[in-house]
């Protein structure tokens, strides 16, 4: 079975860094494309970040430049690296997990960033 838990999600002031890591298990992590999503209260979930199984990255605009999506595929673990986090970056934050057309989802981890 499937299981993706996160964790590093938190209060931060604007400027500030916060490092999002999702532990998956249950799977063969390495061949999963691995993405990154928020969602802010009454909005729909946002794509933000995306690493392929050969490692590819793709990030959205908004975030392009300070944040960065890593993956650790031996003991399969995808990041999210936030840097210079903006008041707009708050949000509940979801890793995913795709791969044979399914898609499995963590928890979410709130990011609040307020001074």
């Amino acid at each position: 079975q499937v299981h993706l838990v996160q964790s590093g999600g938190g209060l931060v002031e604007p400027g500030g860094s916060l490092r999002l890591t999702c532990a998956a298990s249950g799977m063969n992590f390495k061949l999963y494309t691995m993405k990154w999503y928020r969602q802010v209260l009454g909005k729909e979930r946002e794509l933000i970040a995306t690493i392929s199984s050969g490692g590819s990255t793709n990030h959205t605009d908004s975030v392009k430049g300070r944040f960065t999506i890593s993956r650790g595929n031996i003991r399969g673990r995808v990041f999210l690296q936030t840097n210079s986090l903006k008041p707009e970056d708050a949000a509940v934050y979801y890793c995913s997990a795709s791969a044979y057309e399914r898609e499995f989802w963590g928890q979410g981890t709130q990011v609040t960033v307020s001074s």
